[in-house]
């Protein structure tokens, strides 16, 4: 068995047919799915995710890439993030790349702040996004106590070095299908060093297809491809690395036990 620790199902291009997604996903099995929210607006419809079946999760948070969206305060955000059916928070973090960092990056940065204040009261992990910002995020983790709630490293394709910093404040690496690129050599350097205890594996679907379908349209059933090219990469059985890194993830999000398809 499988999970897919970050996903967005919700997108148009993912949503229009869901039975044939989840149906895709048995067929691999990957039998549970941590739909991540990007946005509040769109939230209810993340959250609505969960009337498909056991086996899915959610998220609430604001992404840091969207600047023209409502603005949470940590007051909304606790309130959102203390129901029973949210097991963290975000995506949240730092993102220099999509927009504009030679220009006031004030709003980010408080952004993320106030998800990680958040993530503290409800004591649910939290879920980072980082992008040509990898110090500053790691800075903004540890300066502001987010070892109190831990969380997840998503989609990782920084170096070693930010690696064992996440790792040392008690976070987990998530890898994507960037693992399967032959170019990915930093990423591939931290599959091989970081502990079998803080291994996650995740689509980040629709984006990112891992080889062979690189290119193409994402799905979480292909979260196996990236599991089977860690295990290649350290020498193990895809056996041993099913059963840690779901054992990681219902260890994070403890809160998805709730959702967990019977065994």
């Amino acid at each position: 068995m499988l999970v897919d620790s970050h996903c967005h199902i919700d997108f148009d291009a993912l949503s229009e047919d869901l039975p044939a997604l989840l149906k895709a996903c048995d067929q691999a099995d990957v039998q549970h799915l941590l739909a991540i929210s990007v946005t509040l607006e769109h939230y209810p419809r993340v959250k609505a995710l969960i009337e498909h079946g056991p086996g899915i999760s959610v998220s609430c948070g604001v992404h840091p890439c969207y600047e023209n969206v409502k603005e949470p305060s940590v007051e909304e955000l606790v309130a959102l993030c203390n129901d029973d059916d949210v097991v963290a928070v975000g995506e949240t973090g730092l993102d220099y790349f999509r927009t504009d960092a030679t220009q006031d990056m004030a709003w980010q940065h408080q952004r993320f702040e106030r998800h990680i204040e958040a993530a503290k009261r409800v004591e649910k992990p939290l879920i980072i996004h980082t992008r040509a910002a990898a110090d500053d995020t790691m800075d903004k983790l540890e300066q502001h106590g987010a070892t109190q709630c831990g969380g997840v490293m998503h989609c990782f394709a920084e170096n070693w070095e930010i690696a064992k910093r996440a790792l040392d404040i008690g976070f987990y690496i998530s890898f994507s299908g960037i693992l399967t690129f032959k170019n990915a050599t930093d990423v591939h350097d931290v599959a091989r060093k970081v502990p079998m205890d803080r291994v996650l594996f995740e689509t980040d679907a629709p984006y990112l297809a891992p080889v062979p379908y690189r290119g193409k349209l994402n799905q979480p059933a292909y979260v196996r491809h990236t599991a089977e090219h860690f295990a290649n990469l350290r020498g193990l059985s895809i056996q041993e690395v099913e059963a840690a890194s779901t054992a990681n993830f219902f260890n994070l999000f403890k809160g998805a036990t709730a959702h967990k398809k019977a065994a």
